[in-house]
């Protein structure tokens, strides 16, 4: 461990889903503005290895970090927040932390000792949380412990860190996030969940520093008292934090109860910062509420009929690098979920995307709902409709134009029809091995890879660059037997892996349609609420112009 090195653990109390990733985020945005190198680290208590293998529809996005590591949707919000390029020491699941201890285990890396949960299980965590920290250069580690008090899973970090706080007592200190709910029968706020849930964490042998209250409402002095009084902690350190329109507010909302001085009084630091180091993030945050106008923006996926909560998390970074553009721009964008599946089996539904100004169509896996997504793209190319394809909707662009302007009648991908008379998206051979062998967690081209631009394309004016680093999370590729045919219809592959083996870009040229273009990658990934992803600014200018 680092000497002087601050660590902050963020845990939940009362029920899950009152937004510990986001406020955990804001306390890393404003300490950056204090003046601070933070890292934040993500807990999740599952057995998982990783996120890769979970389902979108009951977990959420799967964020994917430069160095390749699937991971939790937590992490993208605090690269978005925090303007980080996060690496994979800041993920930590249980199932890495109890798989490194069996695999040390069997190689007699614990000398014949009894290996327990106490100490073993808990001094692995401790170190990757020390490594997280060695690796990042950081002053502060603000670890996130996902799940609620009283979770059988996560006691493990919470026990973890308690030893922490011990050895270290100056250097560590617990923010709970709890809910205070207004039943709507009473209206009145009730403060005795957290109050329950700051004492089943005293259980631990864990005391709370600061208390985040979220709840539909601020938070009035009486409460704070009392929170204050039944929980033993200064009244100041009790923030409110109640519902807002953005989540881009909150690092302002908590700053007006002077979280980041309440914090660093905690710590034994001091601010460091002489101006307000805010100052960006206000200006964004104004004009996210400021736009003139709307951009009208369908979104074709396939998880949008299995309820509200895949709207906001199976594609939460697409959703929010559509609105990063929009409002550098300065308009406000417009949102219109359409189900592929809907355009399948009433393929005249098309006509209706002529009411949009844009259209995308985001990644996935499998066949449902496929040759609806075929016909949406068929349509927009024909009535040049700004169109933008995410990584399988680079793929089904590619397809759709093989088949219906190539010649290439039947084309489709080997993820589908292996046996199709023209696969022009096929599997890469090293992919074919893994799969065979029933190895499917992290078998996909994962991370950070370089691509080279075609110059006079929109993607190299969109960049403005003619190299450039993106995210890939995929298995299948555009068939190198297929490429020079393709081209010759029309298709410009405007980015390639240096090697231009790798077909990473799609598009049509400007003069045959105003914005029509594929990424292989994942651009939504890298999009950031101070830096939009010129990819989409590019689209969102085109769709405006388009209306």
């Amino acid at each position: 461990m680092k000497k002087g090195h601050k660590y902050i653990f963020v845990v939940g109390g009362v029920m899950s889903g009152v937004g510990k990733g986001i406020a955990a985020s804001s306390i890393g945005k404003i300490l950056q503005a204090k003046g601070y190198k933070v890292n934040p680290v993500k807990v999740d208590p599952y057995l998982n290895v990783d996120a890769g293998t979970m389902n979108p529809t009951e977990h959420g996005e799967v964020f994917v970090l430069d160095s390749g590591l699937e991971t939790d949707q937590d992490m993208g919000n605090y690269e978005r927040f925090m303007d980080l390029d996060l690496t994979a020491e800041d993920y930590i699941t249980s199932g890495m932390v109890y798989k490194a201890v069996i695999d040390r285990e069997r190689n007699l890396g614990y000398k014949g000792k009894c290996v327990e949960a106490i100490p073993h299980i808990t001094d692995e965590i401790t170190r990757r949380i020390h490594k997280a920290a060695e690796t990042n250069g950081s002053q502060i580690s603000l670890i996130e412990i996902g799940g609620t008090i009283g979770d059988y899973q996560n006691a493990m970090f919470i026990e973890a860190a308690r030893v922490l706080k011990i050895k270290n007592p100056n250097d560590v200190i617990f923010i709970m996030v709890s809910y205070l709910p207004v039943p709507s029968k009473l209206g009145e706020m009730k403060t005795r969940p957290t109050q329950n849930a700051v004492h089943q964490l005293n259980s631990y042998g864990v005391q709370a520093d600061i208390i985040i209250a979220r709840s539909a409402v601020p938070l009035d002095k009486r409460r704070k008292e009392k929170i204050s009084i039944s929980c033993s902690i200064p009244v100041e350190n009790v923030i409110s934090a109640p519902d807002i329109e953005s989540v881009y507010d909150v690092p302002l909302n908590f700053e007006k109860d002077k979280i980041g001085d309440t914090i660093l009084k905690a710590l034994k630091l001091k601010n460091k910062s002489a101006r307000n180091g805010l100052n960006p993030w206000k200006q964004f945050a104004a004009r996210v509420k400021n736009g003139e106008g709307e951009v009208n923006i369908a979104v074709v996926g396939k998880y949008f009929d299995t309820g509200d909560f895949v709207l906001s998390d199976a594609y939460v970074s697409v959703i929010e690098a559509i609105k990063f553009s929009a409002f550098k721009v300065g308009v406000k964008p417009k949102l219109h979920w359409l189900s592929s599946k809907d355009f399948e089996t009433d393929p005249k539904k098309v006509k209706e995307l002529s009411n949009f100004d844009g259209v995308i169509v985001p990644g996935g896996f499998g066949e449902t709902g496929i040759e609806g997504k075929i016909n949406v793209i068929k349509y927009v190319r024909e009535n040049k409709i700004p169109y933008l394809g995410l990584c399988y909707g680079m793929q089904l662009a590619v397809i759709e134009y093989a088949r219906n302007v190539a010649g290439l009648v039947g084309a489709n991908t080997a993820e589908i029809n292996p046996k199709a008379p023209h696969v022009v998206i096929d599997i890469m051979p090293e992919q074919k091995k893994l799969l065979a062998e029933n190895k499917y967690g992290a078998s996909m081209r994962l991370g950070g890879y370089p691509a080279l631009l075609k110059s006079k394309t929109i993607a190299r004016d969109a960049y403005g660059a003619a190299e450039i680093r993106e995210r890939h999370r995929h298995r299948y590729e555009v068939n190198p037997e297929y490429i020079e045919k393709i081209e010759n219809a029309g298709l410009v592959f405007s980015g390639t892996s240096p090697d231009g083996k790798l077909m990473e870009i799609a598009e049509l040229p400007r003069e045959v349609h105003p914005f029509f273009l594929g990424t292989q990658f994942h651009p939504e990934l890298l999009a950031r609420p101070l830096h939009p992803h010129p990819l989409f600014t590019e689209f969102i200018k085109v769709a405006i112009k388009n209306k």
